[in-house]
């Protein structure tokens, strides 16, 4: 595991297979690897423009007997199908079809999750951490369990925080330790199928590119003996290849009924087919549909607010969808498609783009970067006098436009359900932030120890960018602020997701915070002070990048419905692209203070598989080592 990563260490850095290594030896050279996944790119009978055999080839996984090991027992680890996510939960909606393949077809599967989801919200208890992540597992399990699966396989990396960068998450997974377990995995468990998240960077949690990065690569080194020989001459481990890759594609959840997976469809961005798996098939085993057996496994996942979901899916079948999959790979070689380069590619997305050459499938590229619009833009006004802190605006101490903050993300709502305007100004080497919200029904209070995870609840975040040139936010500033915490408490701060995180009195000494909430409740006004010294660098006056977004929840189950920002294009809270610019008035930053942001902190405890007495159990039964650790010398 990296213990010193950092933006700048990470950027334009992605999975490189060259560098793989395993605890037993060193892994393939970068020769071999290459090798090893260009000979799956080939021309194949079943292509991208003209599939020929859509269903009987593509969408049904072959049952596979189990192969037997040296000493010709059958391995109890055997599985027909293997998903490969980051987090517990990623295979919720998969489950309809994994479901539905072992009733009708007898095809097992087995889900590997890399952590256990330790950096998530918790929306029942205060447990965050190794002791959320040990929770999450529970869940995980119970939820599965209602598809018939019973191995699930954890690789003890840590679930940090919500970010939109692979390249960062490779970083603090070790994504060369992490490959190596994955293709154990698959050596182990010897799937027909694998079936895996998008690995394409835009509005994606990095966690879910890198899962779906390292899954294509393991389904072809799997089966090539020079890669991670030492799995194969000390543990034991045979080359395996399996027939099927495929990515979970959400871009077709608008079709409904049960013709709507009879049609042949083609993924729009990369040109390779798609198929689907109709949810409204009725289960005999539990009597209803698998669409409402997937909706009760998701309800399970309680700590993520999904118990809040309605309990009861419709009945009619035109009213229910597919689980939908991009065809990667059939027979075991990689479909073609054509590949559509793009100009003038953001760090980030330019990283994607090199890692597709380097494993041989370069159309995975085509339009990863989104058309982003302009940022928008404001100036910062200095003030002579500094703004009072009582959440009241007073004549002269934000002197500047009043920004707008407009719909971003969830429920669509009208201005008396929720509506916000934000100010600043400058005093100093200070920054002061006026936010007004119109609310008609307060989110849940929590206790001031629990002020964490903003997006429960009604909050307001502020993320700054001192540099303007982040890739990701472990170089910049990320605030939530609550209005209200329980038993009158006032305004609370956090950060979260950023160069540091924690409560803001320990994080951002500089800052203070304040809030008004009406009585009767129709809203709050939150006005902070954020010292521009707290920041991970010196603040360009210039090219200083800033989002305002609000956060709405008008439950009791700390969940929100309805996000509001300044700049709302696409993933705006953790895509420092999309940030408006905020010219500083006046403003030049202390000499002594450095323009390279600071290392990041970045939370690496994560739980383990030790500590859970279903892995271990799990680890008996099928004989893959907890973590999916090299076994012991054969």
């Amino acid at each position: 595991m990296t213990n010193s990563a950092q933006g700048d260490r990470t950027r334009g850095e992605g999975t490189r297979p060259g560098r793989a290594q395993d605890a037993g030896g060193p892994g393939p050279s970068r020769r071999v690897v290459s090798a090893a996944l260009v000979s799956g790119v080939v021309g194949t009978a079943l292509g991208a423009t003209a599939p020929s055999a859509w269903a009987d080839e593509w969408s049904v996984p072959r049952p596979r007997r189990a192969p037997r090991g040296r000493h010709g027992r059958a391995r109890s680890a055997h599985n027909d199908v293997l998903f490969v996510g980051a987090h517990p939960d990623d295979e919720a909606g998969n489950l309809s079809t994994f479901g539905q393949w072992r009733e009708r077809y007898g095809l097992s599967t087995g889900v590997l999750t890399v952590t256990r989801g330790e950096g998530g919200g918790n929306a029942v208890g205060p447990e965050e951490g190794p002791p959320l992540g040990l929770i999450r597992e529970d869940e995980e399990r119970k939820a599965v369990g209602l598809a018939g699966i019973d191995n699930v396989y954890y690789l003890d990396k840590p679930d940090f925080w919500y970010t939109l960068s692979g390249p960062l998450t490779a970083a603090i997974w070790d994504a060369d330790d992490t490959l190596a377990r994955i293709v154990r995995l698959i050596r182990a468990t010897t799937p027909d199928t694998v079936v895996t998240m998008d690995p394409r960077p835009f509005n994606q949690h990095g966690g879910h590119q890198l899962s779906a990065r390292l899954a294509i690569e393991a389904f072809f080194l799997a089966g090539d003996p020079r890669a991670f020989r030492s799995q194969i001459t000390r543990e034991g481990y045979r080359p395996h290849r399996p027939r099927l890759l495929l990515a979970q594609n959400y871009g077709f959840g608008d079709l409904l009924g049960p013709d709507a997976p009879k049609q042949r469809r083609t993924d729009r961005a990369s040109g390779l087919p798609v198929f689907g798996v109709f949810s409204g098939v009725r289960s005999e085993e539990h009597g209803t549909s698998w669409a409402q057996v997937e909706r009760d496994a998701a309800r399970t996942y309680v700590t993520q607010g999904w118990a809040a979901r309605p309990p009861q899916v419709p009945t009619d079948p035109e009213e229910l969808g597919s689980d939908w999959y991009t065809v990667l790979a059939a027979n075991g070689r990689a479909v073609k498609s054509k590949v559509r380069p793009q100009g003038e590619l953001r760090p980030l997305y330019a990283e994607f783009r090199d890692w597709t050459e380097r494993v041989g499938l370069p159309w995975l590229a085509n339009d990863a970067q989104p058309a982003y619009p302009g940022a928008p833009a404001t100036t910062i006004p200095e003030v002579a006098t500094a703004p009072v802190l009582d959440g009241v605006e007073r004549a002269g101490e934000y002197p500047g436009p009043e920004l707008p903050l407009v719909h971003w993300e969830g429920e669509e709502a009208g201005d008396q359900d929720v509506s916000a305007t934000a100010k600043l100004s400058r005093h100093g080497d200070d920054l002061y932030v006026f936010v007004k919200v119109v609310d008609d029904r307060r989110g849940t209070a929590l206790e001031e120890s629990d002020a964490k995870r903003h997006w429960r609840t009604d909050a307001v975040e502020i993320t700054l960018d001192p540099r303007g040139d982040a890739d990701d936010t472990s170089t910049t500033f990320k605030t939530g602020i609550f209005p209200y915490t329980a038993n009158g408490g006032g305004a609370a701060a956090e950060r979260d997701g950023d160069n540091r995180q924690g409560p803001a009195a320990t994080t951002a000494p500089g800052m203070r915070v304040v809030s008004a909430v009406s009585d009767p409740y129709r809203g709050y006004t939150i006005e902070a002070k954020i010292a521009l010294a707290d920041l991970p660098a010196a603040a360009d006056p210039a090219k200083f990048a800033l989002n305002v977004l609000v956060y709405d929840s008008d439950t009791e189950d700390k969940t929100g419905q309805t996000r509001l920002a300044w700049s709302p294009f696409g993933s705006a809270q953790a895509d420092p692209y999309v940030w408006g610019n905020a010219t500083l008035e006046g403003y030049t930053p202390p000499p002594e203070r450095p323009t390279e942001p600071a290392e990041p902190e970045i939370p690496k405890d994560a739980a383990r598989s030790e500590d859970s007495p279903a892995s271990v159990a799990q680890s008996r039964r099928t004989g893959v080592p907890l973590a999916v650790g090299p076994r012991p010398r054969r």
